[in-house]
């Protein structure tokens, strides 16, 4: 049988969906000074004051990509992370690759983050709230699971704060560098999936390095 509320339900999430996409585009390419709501409104294939319906606000706008975005980093980084069936150092290992990934399918997620610290520092708040649950969120347990291993003599008794950082700045570095350092490298850099494949496995080449017991 018809129902016209579920109907009406599926087209109000493709709509919000459609306005997400294009206003994840605009912000990232444009920052959020250069974004404007009249173009991802006509990005996204609604009117003006539909967007505005929908979000009532570009700051609303905003914060909702944010909350996606740290939450997909967090789900594909820490699920291996936080997995307790896999050895300690193996999920490590996993999160490095997953964060990876992530970072490669959103390569310009970065530097917008940077800019908008840097531009408009009341930002920094949303993004700081954002960041610090995730860490906090899988610190402690993950923080105990590494000084267990250590005393078993499976690996280096490490601060996993800090291996975090190390991942982080690692694979980010990796992107935000890429555009300025790519004329520079010839070869090394000419076929970019085959480079991020290396840079990838070095990267968990070296932290892997800190952690194994030697």
């Amino acid at each position: 049988m018809f129902n016209s509320k579920t109907m009406d339900n599926k087209e109000k999430q493709n709509k919000e969906c459609q306005i997400l996409i294009a206003a994840e585009q605009e912000f990232l390419t444009k920052g959020y000074d250069g974004a404007r709501t009249t173009s991802i409104a006509k990005a996204a294939g609604v009117t003006h004051a539909m967007l505005h319906y929908y979000f009532r606000t570009k700051e609303q706008l905003f914060e909702r990509i944010v909350d996606e975005k740290f939450a997909t980093m967090s789900h594909s980084m820490f699920a291996i992370m936080g997995d307790p069936s896999l050895p300690i150092v193996e999920r490590i290992k996993g999160g490095i690759s997953a964060h990876f990934d992530f970072v490669a399918e959103n390569p310009l997620l970065p530097r917008f983050i940077i800019n908008e610290i840097v531009t408009r520092p009341e930002h920094y708040e949303v993004l700081y709230k954002r960041i610090s649950l995730i860490i906090e969120t899988i610190f402690h347990d993950l923080q105990f699971e590494v000084n267990r291993a250590a005393e078993r003599g499976e690996m280096e008794r490490v601060d996993v704060k800090m291996i975090l950082i190390s991942i982080m700045s690692m694979n980010i570095f990796t992107f935000l560098a890429y555009p300025f350092m790519e004329p520079l490298m010839g070869e090394l850099m000419a076929d970019r999936d085959k480079f991020l494949a290396a840079r990838k496995a070095e990267n968990i080449e070296t932290i892997m390095k800190r952690i194994k017991k030697q």
